[in-house]
């Protein structure tokens, strides 16, 4: 019944997905400082957030199809900009365009997840939801490479690999939600709700937009050259991809609280050990294992929030959990840069590990 909005999120992500690390990589060449590259990257969050705020009302008025292709088609326009002019101040702002519309897609598509599981099921669906997104991350590291030439061509893969994305959703058979009885849902009743999911969804955003904004960073200062560094990237996605299904499985036959508590806490003694700017296979392990475990955290926390709602308020559920997400992935690379700048490259985890213990 989902299968279609796995696969259009699969490709749209496999197009969009390595643009943060294309983004930062091109900046540094230039000779940005990394505070400027945290404040790009803090731009993409900082859409997230406007459309958080904004995708709910949009997918109530014109339903959950309709939005997902305004969605797409901007940002596939967006994407194809950037091959225009190599500009920090306007990368910076299509990078909050790029922000807003995968706010959009993951509100259309988590919404419409949660409304076909129920709860012994929700947490291996969201598991398969994350599979299908960071799998299409990992391919997209590899389009990395092909920038070595021509320095457009990766923006202009991107653009048509995410404006392939429309087609499986346009064409889908499945029904989309209902939306006639769909409610608003004020923060404070979702915290009523579910503390442990506001939370968790906020902090798992903290460490992840840390990591996303200025990992290719830490990657290229600890001395791997690009194939290695998208070897990195890729290593770590895949590790997320590979945690996904056992974490959910798990969540749904034990106390979900558990689960989230234990991935946090590795995720913290990961982030500690990453500091430490290990190299070669170890570097690649212990990447992988940041991935697996912290990678899972968003669709637990969205999973145990979910649990606890009625179905009428699961369009805005899904819309406040990806606000709390975008808020803290926003100041995510903000703190990191101020860590790398006041020690090394290892900042970036111990700013990460700082987030998950907290």
């Amino acid at each position: 019944p989902v299968r279609s909005l796995l696969v259009a999120i699969f490709v749209m992500m496999a197009g969009s997905g390595f643009l943060s690390t294309l983004i930062g990589l091109r900046l540094e060449r230039a000779g940005s400082s990394t505070m400027i590259i945290g404040l790009v990257s803090t731009a993409y969050f900082a859409g997230l957030v406007v459309g958080a705020l904004r995708a709910g009302d949009i997918v109530r008025r014109v339903g959950h199809i309709r939005a997902f292709a305004a969605f797409v088609a901007l940002l596939s326009a967006s994407t194809l900009a950037y091959a225009l002019f190599a500009q920090p101040l306007l990368w910076g702002a299509l990078r909050l365009v790029d922000g807003l519309c995968v706010a959009g897609v993951f509100v259309c598509v988590e919404s419409w997840l949660n409304d076909r599981a129920e709860t012994g099921t929700r947490g291996t669906i969201l598991a398969w939801y994350m599979v299908a997104l960071y799998s299409g991350q990992a391919f997209g590291q590899m389009i990395l490479r092909s920038g070595n030439t021509a320095p457009q061509v990766p923006f202009e893969i991107a653009s048509i690999l995410v404006s392939l994305a429309i087609i499986p959703v346009c064409l889908t058979r499945s029904t989309a939600p209902v939306l006639e009885d769909a409610a608003s849902l004020p923060l404070r009743r979702l915290f009523e709700a579910s503390p442990l999911g506001v939370v968790g969804a906020g902090v798992t955003g903290l460490l992840l937009g840390a990591f996303y904004g200025l990992a290719a960073i830490y990657a290229r200062r600890i001395g791997l050259d690009l194939g290695d560094t998208a070897t990195f990237m890729m290593t770590v996605i895949l590790g997320g991809v590979a945690l996904q299904w056992p974490l959910g499985r798990l969540s749904d036959r034990y106390d979900r609280r558990r689960v989230i508590l234990a991935c946090f806490t590795a995720t913290w003694a990961t982030s500690i050990a990453l500091a430490t700017q290990p190299q070669g296979l170890l570097l690649l392990g212990l990447g992988a294992a940041f991935g697996g475990l912290s990678f899972a955290l968003y669709p637990l926390c969205v999973a145990y929030a979910n649990d606890r709602l009625n179905p009428s308020e699961r369009v805005s559920a899904s819309g406040q959990l990806v606000l709390l997400y975008s808020v803290g992935a926003a100041l995510g690379p903000l703190g990191a840069a101020y860590s790398m700048t006041l020690t090394d490259a290892g900042g970036l985890f111990l700013f990460i590990a700082l987030a998950a213990a907290a």
